[in-house]
């Protein structure tokens, strides 16, 4: 069993279709989608029209949820900037996607954790904004009751792997068309992975068990950067050209 992982695509057009052709090069077909899909200053309206051409099965992030449970005036900026390009069918598909799902009998899916779709699964932040690895007890009680090898999970976009004491898998794939962000919960801090490559994870079932193999590809992340600029984000242009904030 073989199939492909993607997450937190944020409305990048380009890098979806850059991945989605780095995945038909590895010679996979199977592909879940681990939320966040449009909110972003991008293309929100391609990004949607692609996605529901996939039918991929997909669970719903914290932006997808924003975007439909929120007022336009009240969302942030990203949502906000997604929000107008969205057709009526576009909310409704995100109205119809699941917090989490078991996809084949094997992986458990969920944007950020179980009950929680803005809370880190695999990192904490301290008050200072250091962004580290949660302590292996508390990403545990977090799967406490999910008897499954595999677990998928995004939001926080950093490409990682977790195994627990009892062999059980955490992966996140990191992040289709966002490397760096900065937030303000539950203390200000920034994520940056240091190069504006496409994230995306391969997860491959052997006699052993369950091995993720992390990809990242390259596209012209440029084109993202200055889209972002014209549309008055020099904060996504800046992570965008080089996966920094600045």
């Amino acid at each position: 069993m073989r199939f492909a992982a993607i997450a937190d695509i944020h409305g990048n057009h380009l890098a979806l279709e850059a991945v989605l052709a780095d995945i038909r090069a590895q010679g996979i077909s199977d592909i879940v989608d681990l939320g966040d899909c449009f909110s972003g200053p991008l293309e929100a309206g391609k990004t949607a029209e692609l996605l529901l051409s996939l039918a991929l099965p997909t669970v719903r992030g914290n932006h997808d949820r924003y975007l439909i449970e929120q007022k336009p005036e009240s969302m942030h900026a990203s949502d906000k900037a997604a929000y107008q390009q969205l057709l009526p069918r576009h909310l409704d598909w995100l109205r119809s996607l699941p917090s989490d799902l078991i996809y084949k009998g094997e992986a458990y899916l969920c944007h950020a954790t179980p009950k929680n779709d803005n809370l880190y699964w695999l990192e904490s932040v301290a008050p200072e904004g250091h962004v580290f690895l949660k302590p292996l007890k508390e990403i545990e009680a977090l799967a406490d009751g999910i008897d499954l090898p595999l677990i998928l999970c995004g939001h926080s976009h950093i490409s990682r792997l977790v195994q627990l004491r009892d062999g059980r898998l955490i992966v996140n794939p990191g992040s289709v068309g966002g490397p760096a962000y900065d937030d303000d919960k539950p203390y200000p801090h920034k994520v940056e992975t240091g190069h504006p490559m496409a994230s995306y994870a391969i997860l491959e079932k052997s006699a052993s068990g369950w091995t993720p193999c992390f990809r990242k590809v390259a596209y012209d992340h440029m084109s993202m950067s200055r889209l972002a600029k014209a549309n008055g984000r020099p904060d996504w242009a800046a992570a965008l050209a080089t996966g920094w904030i600045r």
